[in-house]
């Protein structure tokens, strides 16, 4: 994709707990009336869609809209299927962060906002990264630790089949990390930001005291 193409407004899906990052590709179960709109909407232009987090609501209020986090991920729709019950099962896989200028009201049941992409465009590139793999055996020897203990099973060796960024950003979207810290790594600037970072998040787990934790 060539900057020229990125859209100027975005439609967004505020998903809690949940953060897509570029080069990974993740299902999504749409059942929801305003994001069928967004879905159907987003299928008859350039199918994107902006990913991003909603920050904690103190309260719970139906019709509140909640704050959101200003650096999201847009996904373009690369699967889409309808399902006997009115829902779209959909594949998005991350295309590039963005920035949330300012939102527009509008009459569509779903939000839009005003993006840029200004300091991301180093996620379109597929440029070699300075870092191999045997530069994170350390940290993927900790990540794997702490998965397996939180019941997580991930095919190492197909990751490593992968180019580096999208092992690192998969690993980091589907790590057992607080969300809070997923949004951390979301906005770590390079590749290597990213790596540094999931190294400094892993020293703060004890990886003891998931022993003993049964997954349900």
């Amino acid at each position: 994709m060539k900057k020229i193409d990125l859209p100027k407004k975005l439609a967004i899906f505020p998903l809690s707990n949940f953060i897509i990052f570029p080069k990974t590709t993740v299902p999504l179960n749409i059942f929801e009336p305003r994001y069928i709109d967004m879905v159907n909407d987003s299928m008859r232009s350039n199918k994107f869609v902006g990913m991003i987090q909603p920050k904690v609501q103190k309260e719970f209020n139906q019709n509140y809209e909640p704050e959101l986090h200003q650096i999201g991920c847009m996904g373009k729709i690369t699967s889409f299927k309808e399902t006997q019950e009115s829902r779209y099962l959909i594949e998005l896989k991350g295309v590039i962060r963005f920035k949330i200028l300012n939102e527009f009201q509008s009459d569509k049941k779903y939000r839009e906002c005003e993006v840029s992409f200004d300091n991301f465009f180093e996620d379109l590139e597929n440029k070699k990264e300075d870092i191999k793999f045997s530069d994170l055996e350390l940290i993927f020897k900790n990540l794997k630790s702490l998965f397996e203990k939180r019941g997580f099973v991930i095919n190492w060796k197909a990751l490593e089949q992968q180019s580096l960024d999208e092992t690192i950003n998969a690993l980091a979207m589907a790590s057992p990390f607080s969300i809070e810290e997923k949004q951390v790594l979301l906005e770590a600037k390079s590749l290597d930001t990213r790596k540094t970072k999931i190294a400094e998040i892993l020293n703060t787990y004890s990886f003891d005291q998931f022993n003993n934790t049964t997954i349900q």
